[in-house]
């Protein structure tokens, strides 16, 4: 399968690395520089629309900030192109609505790049899950931080207008796709606090929520980027065990999986362990997913659908808290 990238940064080059059988034909940059000796043999535009014109290419990965992921992939939709869409999709939840309206009159197949339901400690936690392992589902705990870089305030991660907010939609959308997927329901009641403590920018440098599903499972969630030592923990709360995860490999630290069971006596439960410690596959993982679903023409596993409940739920935080990005 011929896949075209539009936006070679940080995660653009992650997915060009990672694309197991497709192979990159094209890719689309407005900064030439990018055209460096590791794509020194693949087709390069400096305008995006003559990728997505190119008629060889029969998937394109959008990484583009996220202010122009909808311009593009609407045009990309439009066009018969298979779709893999970084989260959080858009830039709001009306941006991914209107995705979805145009994608409904198209045979087309599309992905939202939520990588980490794929890592391998994510997956393990969804088989235990599946196997009724924890028994009812109560409540689930997780930490998403780092520490910024000198001269973020700087970047457009930033920037409101191109980003459409701060840490929150960045690693805070993870956490809640996360929650949302375990917890096989939507938030329905939405409790926040939404802070710039550190960094000079317009947007928010620390999450905190509490978000309850109508079963009133209750997910409890901080993302920061001023944590200063990468970190990424998920506990995992059910009336018979649980789960814990520690790490994303990287600098986030090893990848590790702990499953607790509960004992009819009650006390220390029994636990076992699982070492996730080699290369990241998450994307490539990902990547084999959605190549699954287009050839079997099923539907991906993670849907535009997935992005917008996930927009939903932030759009509510940034409003509660003054932060109303996209009024």
């Amino acid at each position: 399968m011929n896949v075209g990238i539009i936006g070679l940064g940080l995660i653009g080059k992650k997915r060009a690395r990672n694309l197991g059988k497709g192979k990159l034909v094209a890719y689309a940059d407005i900064k030439p520089e990018l055209h460096s000796e590791d794509f020194k043999n693949i087709q390069y535009y400096s305008d995006w629309r003559d990728l997505v014109g190119n008629n060889d290419i029969d998937l394109v990965i959008v990484a583009t900030p996220n202010n122009l992921i909808y311009e593009v992939s609407i045009e990309c939709i439009k066009a018969n192109k298979h779709l893999l869409v970084e989260k959080p999709a858009g830039i709001s939840s009306k941006e991914v609505s209107s995705l979805i309206q145009v994608a409904d009159k198209k045979n087309v197949k599309i992905h939202v790049g939520f990588n980490h339901r794929f890592h391998p400690s994510i997956l393990k936690a969804k088989e235990i899950l599946d196997e009724n392992k924890l028994g009812e589902l109560m409540f689930i705990r997780g930490l998403y931080g780092h520490g910024g870089r000198l001269g973020y305030e700087n970047e457009w991660r930033a920037n409101p207008q191109i980003s459409g907010g701060g840490e929150i939609i960045d690693q805070g959308c993870h956490l809640i796709d996360l929650s949302r997927w375990m917890f096989k329901s939507e938030f329905k009641k939405i409790h926040s606090s939404a802070k710039t403590y550190f960094w000079d920018m317009e947007v928010e440098d620390n999450g905190f929520m509490i978000l309850e599903t109508e079963n009133n499972q209750t997910a409890f969630l901080h993302v920061s980027c001023t944590e200063w030592k990468n970190m990424f923990s998920l506990e995992i709360y059910g009336k018979i065990g649980k789960i814990k995860i520690n790490g994303l490999g990287g600098s986030y630290g090893t990848e590790e999986l702990i499953y607790y069971k509960m004992l009819p006596a009650m006390g220390p439960p029994e636990s076992k362990k699982w070492i996730f410690d080699g290369e990241d596959l998450s994307w490539q993982t990902e990547m084999d997913d959605f190549y699954n679903a287009i050839g079997n023409n099923i539907e991906p596993s993670i849907t535009l659908n997935d992005a917008f409940n996930s927009l939903k739920v932030i759009e509510k935080i940034y409003k509660d808290n003054g932060y109303d990005y996209n009024s």
